[in-house]
Order: structure tokens, then sequence, then C-alpha cells
């Protein structure tokens, strides 16, 4: 008769990992790039202390801004909104008809949508910024440079949203459009875009956003709006009219967020 015997009450002890050489050789080159991006450029704190006084001078007129100089540019805010509004009219809308161009959904030849997707690529490469240096040299300076910079810019990205969306749409109504003999402008139209309807309103919002931010910083390029004003007072060291204008932005960009995510959720 054969008996069981009792579990052991003593469990063996893991054993501690060794610590492997490629940790070791990481961090030594982690370190080698640090010190060596820092003496590249001759990084160190010392102006810290040494333009310290200097430094406060400029922060004593950034804490006392100019509120007044706020409504003095009422003319440049407008223009910055009608850029971020047209902006995002024009780049989703043509954005919308690249993503479908895009999708092997919508264009089964994947020649074409491939050649479209790597096109899209190389627009969303270039930053905004280097879209109104562009367009500046092309159009003058002006609105007009900054509505074509953060078109492109838009174009790029709800393109590239919208076509993954597209991609993951339920493909039943797509094959019954097709029994019922419908071409393919007619499938994208009554089987497609009513799926990714929501999303794009979305991406559109979001571009939206994106906008208004973006060209405060495109007309520092010369593409109009505040961004043109806010780097005419920093040539001059208008230092309490800069504060001022980064207060109301700050206050301008929150509202418009606040509403937009507002505006997503009873979309989505």
């Amino acid at each position: 008769m054969t008996t069981l015997s009792a579990p052991s009450s003593t469990t063996a002890r893991p054993t501690k990992p060794r610590r492997s050489w490629k940790t070791a050789a990481v961090v030594v080159v982690v370190v080698g790039f640090t010190i060596w991006a820092g003496a590249g450029i001759g990084f160190t704190l010392a102006p810290l202390f040494t333009d310290l006084g200097r430094g406060w001078v400029i922060l004593e007129q950034l804490l006392h801004p100019n509120w007044l100089f706020i409504f003095e540019v009422g003319n440049a805010w407008l223009e910055t909104l009608a850029i971020a509004v047209l902006a995002s009219l024009f780049g989703c809308a043509v954005g919308l008809v690249a993503a479908m161009l895009a999708s092997s959904v919508t264009l089964p030849n994947k020649a074409w949508h491939q050649v479209i997707k790597w096109t899209l690529s190389v627009i969303r490469s270039i930053p905004d910024i280097g879209y109104a240096f562009l367009f500046v040299a092309l159009v003058g300076v002006g609105s007009l440079a900054g509505i074509l910079a953060l078109t492109m810019f838009n174009l790029g990205i709800v393109a590239k949203l919208t076509s993954e969306s597209i991609d993951a749409v339920d493909r039943g109504p797509l094959e019954a459009a097709a029994a019922s003999g419908a071409n393919g402008i007619q499938r994208a139209r009554w089987a497609v875009y009513p799926q990714v309807l929501p999303n794009f309103l979305s991406y559109s919002l979001y571009v939206f956003e994106l906008n208004i931010r973006a060209s405060i910083v495109i007309g520092a390029a010369g593409a109009g709006g505040i961004g043109n004003v806010l780097l005419v007072q920093l040539g001059r060291f208008e230092w309490e009219n800069i504060s001022a204008l980064a207060i109301a932005t700050f206050v301008v960009v929150l509202a418009i967020d606040v509403a937009s995510q507002a505006i997503r959720r009873r979309i989505t």
C-alpha cells in the first residue's frame, strides 16, 4: 500500500535574476550621448545666476500686464478666428475627399490609393510654420497665407484619421449597395459616409482647436492674426503687452477647447 507524502512546507526561494551586461551597456551609451550633447552646445546653468537681475526686471513687467492692449488689437483677434474657421472648413472638406481616395474600401485600386496615402504622408511631414513661410513667399504677408497654410496642415490630419475610420466601417451596407447596382460614388455616399460622419465631425472640431493655436504661431511668420501683433511687441520688448496677449490667448484657447469637447461628446 502506497502512501501519499505531504507536500513540503518549504519552497525554494526564487533566484535573483542576473544583471545583464546589455543593461549596463545601454546606461553607458545614454550617459555618453548626454555628455556629448551637453558639451556640443556648451550647456551650462550659469546664466540662471549671472543674468538673474535682468530676468527679474522682465518678470516684473510680465506680472503687470497691460489689459487695455487686449482690446486695442481686437481686429487681430477677429482675423485669427476667421483664419481658423476658414482653414478648418476648406481643410476638412478637401480632407474628406482625400480620405475616401486613400482607403481601399472606397477606392479598390490598390496602386492609386497607395499613391494618395504617400502623398498625404508627405503633406503631414511639413509643419504648419513651414507652410506659412511657403505661402507668405508665394502670396505675400496676410491672412490668405495663413488660411492656405492651415488648410494644408488640416488636410493631412483629417485625411489620415478619416481614412482609418473608413477602413473600419461595417461592410454589410457596402455589400447591400453593391448588390443593388450602386456605383463607387453612390456606395461611398450612402454606405460609407453615414458611418464615418460622427468621427469626421469630431476630427473637424479637433483641427479647429489646433487651428486656434497654430494661427497664432504662423502669424509670427507673417500669416496675419494676433501672432503678427505678438511678434511686433516682442521686437519692441513690450513685456506688459506680451503678458496680456499670452493670458488672453490662454483664456480663448481654453474656452474653445471646453466647448469643442462638449460638442464632440454629444456627437460621438
